[in-house]
Parts: C-alpha cells; sequence; structure tokens
C-alpha cells in the first residue's frame, strides 16, 4: 500500500463527514427531520470517517488493510439500511423499534449528542429529496463509492 491509499483513505474521510454535514444542515437549516434509519447511516458515516482518518494518519500496510475491511462491511451496512429505508422502513407507519431503532437506543448517542442523534421523524415522514432523488439513495451512492474505494485500498492498487 502507497501513499496514494493515504490519501484515498483521507479522501473517504473527509466524504464521510461532509454527507453527516449535508444531513445536519438540511435537518437543521431546512427543517428535513430524521427517521432512525437516517440516523443509522450517519453513525455508519461517523464511524467511516473515523476509521479513514485513523488508516490515513498511520502508513501500517497492515492497519489500512484493516481498516478498508472494516470500511468495506461498514459501506455494505450502510446501503442495507440505506435500502432498507427506501424499500421497507418508508412504507411502515412506523419505525419504533426497528433494527435501527434499537441500535441508536443502544449506543445511547441521542442522550449524548440531541442535535445529532435524535430522531425526530418517523420513517414514513422523512421523505426528503435533493434533486428530486431520496436523500437515502444520495447516502446509498456514497456508500457504494466508500465501498469500492476501501476495495481499492484493500486490493494495494491504490
Amino acid at each position: 500500500m502507497s501513499a496514494t491509499s493515504g490519501r484515498l483513505l483521507a479522501g473517504m474521510a473527509l466524504a464521510s463527514f461532509a454527507a453527516v454535514a449535508v444531513a445536519l444542515v438540511a435537518q437543521h437549516a431546512y427543517d428535513m427531520q430524521p427517521c432512525p434509519w437516517c440516523i443509522l447511516q450517519r453513525v455508519i458515516f461517523i464511524v467511516i470517517a473515523l476509521l479513514c482518518g485513523v488508516g490515513a494518519l498511520v502508513a501500517s500496510r497492515g492497519l489500512r488493510a484493516g481498516v478498508a475491511g472494516a470500511v468495506l462491511l461498514l459501506a455494505a451496512s450502510g446501503a442495507a439500511a440505506a435500502l432498507w429505508q427506501h424499500f421497507v422502513a418508508a412504507k411502515s407507519a412506523s419505525c419504533n423499534l426497528t433494527l435501527a431503532d434499537r441500535i441508536i437506543g443502544a449506543l445511547g448517542l441521542e442522550a449524548l449528542l440531541p442535535a445529532f442523534f435524535q430522531v425526530t421523524a418517523s420513517c414514513a415522514d422523512a421523505v426528503s429529496t435533493i434533486a428530486r432523488v431520496p436523500f437515502e439513495f444520495w447516502s446509498l451512492a456514497l456508500f457504494v463509492v466508500l465501498g469500492l474505494a476501501a476495495a481499492a485500498v484493500l486490493s494495494g492498487r491504490r
């Protein structure tokens, strides 16, 4: 793994933090309230950003491979959460006690940082779009890009 993998991991960290920043601006400036699945995706982006940041700063080949492997799994989880949000959760009357709701509750983040992690909408009510594309599809696209980038780091080509 080369210096290029470090730059790629740094870019992945920045993209993940940017996704959370966009979500927070959408929530607080444009009143696009998040459901549990939205918040779960934020958490996944933050974990990816932190892991990629560490991987970018430490030049250890083994650590970068471990980070890339973890990011690949997290990106797949985030993509699954985005798809579930769109195709299943958004069509249900409530997302109370769903997997996302239980994970967010178990982490205790809602009480720790409510401005970032408080669930303020049900899944059916949290329908938001940017340029007519549902928010969760933007999230899905970034999870796919992050997964591909992590695979590139793992393959050693970057």
